[in-house]
């Protein structure tokens, strides 16, 4: 029974522990602001879940003590988690905003970008600013 439990416990964080990549990697190579808000609000919850159902599952089964915080950690996380991003969520369909009103990335070299090759043509067929001096 203990094994049983210590591989209930060990699947639980690999799978808090993938749930979380994933999250992490969608946020920052998804295109847009609405798909960057649905990684971390769906598969990094899931993944921070996961973590505390493992750790609240090794107190009851090994040290013989509910963990009581940790329940409530979840609770608060996967009411708070939605909550958050309907907001955020709304905000930036009130706000309206696009592609092209969005401030650029930067010169990081297309480094969790969503520049395209049309971009790139429509970048290099505007004039250039004149540089302050």
């Amino acid at each position: 029974m203990v094994t049983l439990l210590e591989f209930l416990v060990a699947a639980l964080l690999v799978i808090g522990g993938v749930f979380g990549i994933v999250g992490s990697f969608g946020l920052i190579k998804l295109n847009d602001p609405m798909s960057r808000l649905h990684a971390p609000t769906k598969a990094t919850t899931l993944g921070v879940g996961g973590v505390l159902l493992a750790s609240m599952l090794h107190a009851a089964a090994f040290e013989k003590y509910f963990s009581f915080h940790e329940l409530m950690i979840t609770l608060f996380l996967f009411l708070t988690a939605p909550i958050t991003a309907n907001f955020i969520a709304k905000v930036h369909i009130h706000r309206q905003e696009t592609r092209d009103t969005m401030p650029e990335a930067g010169g990081d070299d297309h480094w969790a970008t969503h520049d395209t090759p049309e971009d790139e043509q429509r970048r290099q067929a505007a004039p250039t600013p004149p540089a302050d001096e």
